[in-house]
């Protein structure tokens, strides 16, 4: 890839400021597919500066104006979603047939969600003797992961345009050659030069100068509760806005009809779609205690089907976690729960059968856990569910809330009156039900421990303006 070892910045691919370099690692062969060259506060520096200059003019650009440039880049994208789906099905193990289908058309989805808000925002109203007026809320710092890329990249690079903010985005540096074509994108769409800028690195440095720079009005950040602890305390010092989308432990409620066996099965798949690194993921199962046998069965069953193997090769329904470090973590969680007595009836440690090499897991379930337990607290980001019992609604409900972390929730019930009652109780900002798959003109963000602020949709967009009032 001829830029990965620069950076763009003001327009143009430019050299970074040091010779640092970082292996992309292939997570189904474990071999390198790429080198990309690691940033320095100085490279952050430099695309702040750009970023700042630029914002005196882009900020004034009409809506038309933005408008012709969200066409533009949708144009482009459209001719490179086929390299944008390899690219990102190499680089973080996602079948060929998800990265298709999903990962890359996300990445289009927002900037088309976007030029819709757009194209119908109010950016002015009148309050009695006064003007409301909604403007750029400046340079945005925008930090993102690895496991959905070009979504979080483009739900951050999407409003933060359509606002009229100018930014720099540092990807993760797991996962990082899909921003690479997503610069060349907005390069050959006529972004203008300082508009958007990239530097890669890693968290500590890159991202820490991004979250503490002084220049920098807003910090966008999408990964753990760890780090976004840390970019939090970075970002206040300058007391610079923070939105932040971050961890999960989402419970799935799953009510007590005739309807239970199907739903177990339907979501056995759900959680281990994308190989389980999804952090709105239903990773807890809540089922009736007198069905737990019943929904045990049923989840090892489908468990069972679900084909692991290499992201290109025919009929995979998983690939590999993204990385040796994300293995170990799970292989470490998974022993965990056996440890503390969960009932192992699908999966476990080691690697499914058939594969020596490559970083992958085995669909595994736990049945008959507590939300004590682990494996029922922590975020695991593998293909692991728990299924923990309830007493009654009330029961399940209280379980489902009693978690740090509040991004999603899933209920299933015949009776959708009954689903949705149960909905209104969950402290997330999410919840699916019956199987419903997320919108995204929604916001999409989470309570608690899993973030402040929202993404997607108008609520997306506004997070990356300010209001001012005008009197007289």
């Amino acid at each position: 890839m001829e830029n990965a070892l620069k950076f763009y910045i003001d327009g143009e691919w430019v050299e970074p400021s040091t010779d640092d370099t970082l292996g992309v690692i292939n997570p189904a062969t474990e071999e390198a597919i790429g080198m990309i060259a690691m940033g320095q506060p100085e490279d952050v520096d430099r695309a702040v500066a750009a970023a700042r200059r630029a914002f005196e003019s882009y900020s004034t650009t009409t809506r038309e104006e933005r408008i012709a440039l969200f066409e533009r880049i949708i144009g482009v994208y459209k001719a490179r979603m086929a390299e944008m789906a390899e690219t990102i099905s190499a680089e973080m193990g996602a079948p060929a047939a998800l990265a298709g289908r999903a990962q890359a058309p996300a990445g289009l989805g927002h900037f088309m969600s976007t030029l819709a808000v757009l194209k119908e925002y109010e950016f002015e109203e009148g309050l009695g003797v006064a003007t409301i007026v909604k403007e750029p809320i400046g340079v945005c710092g925008l930090i993102t992961p690895w496991n959905w890329p070009a979504n979080q990249i483009a739900c951050k690079v999407a409003p933060a345009l359509a606002a009229g903010c100018t930014m720099v985005l540092k990807p993760s540096e797991v996962a990082p050659l899909n921003a690479i074509i997503f610069a060349e994108i907005l390069a050959e769409a006529g972004v203008p030069p300082g508009v958007f800028n990239l530097v890669n690195g890693d968290g500590p440095t890159v991202g820490a100068a991004i979250s503490s720079h002084p220049d920098i009005d807003m910090v966008s950040f999408t990964g753990s509760t760890r780090a976004g602890v840390e970019v939090a305390k970075g970002a206040a010092p300058t007391v610079k806005r923070v939105a932040q989308e971050l961890g999960g432990k989402s419970a799935n409620i799953i009510v007590d009809d005739e309807g239970l066996a199907d739903a177990v099965a339907r979501d056995v798949g759900r959680m281990c779609t994308n190989s389980g690194q999804s952090c709105n993921a239903p990773s807890r199962m809540l089922v009736p205690h007198s069905r737990m046998a019943e929904a045990a069965q049923v989840a090892a069953e489908a468990a069972a089907k679900i084909t692991v193997g290499p992201p290109d090769a025919e009929g995979t329904k998983i690939g590999p976690v993204v990385s040796e470090v994300q293995y170990d973590k799970i292989q470490d969680l998974i022993q965990r729960g056996i440890d503390e007595g969960a009932n192992l009836v699908a999966g476990g440690t080691g690697r499914p059968e058939g594969l020596d090499s490559g970083f992958y897991v085995r669909p595994t379930v736990f049945s008959h856990a507590t939300n004590e337990m682990t494996i029922a607290r922590e975020e695991i980001f593998g293909p692991v569910l728990t299924i923990i019992g309830y007493e009654d609604e009330e029961d399940a409900v209280e379980i489902a809330n009693d978690t740090p972390y509040g991004l999603s929730g899933y209920v299933s019930a015949e009776d959708p009156d009954r689903a949705r009652s149960i909905a209104r109780r969950l402290r997330t900002g999410n919840v699916h039900i019956n199987g419903a798959f997320g919108e995204m003109a929604a916001p999409f963000g989470g309570y608690k421990q899993s973030g402040n602020g929202r993404e997607w949709g108008v609520y997306g967009f506004e997070e990356f303006l300010e209001v001012k009032a005008i009197m007289g």
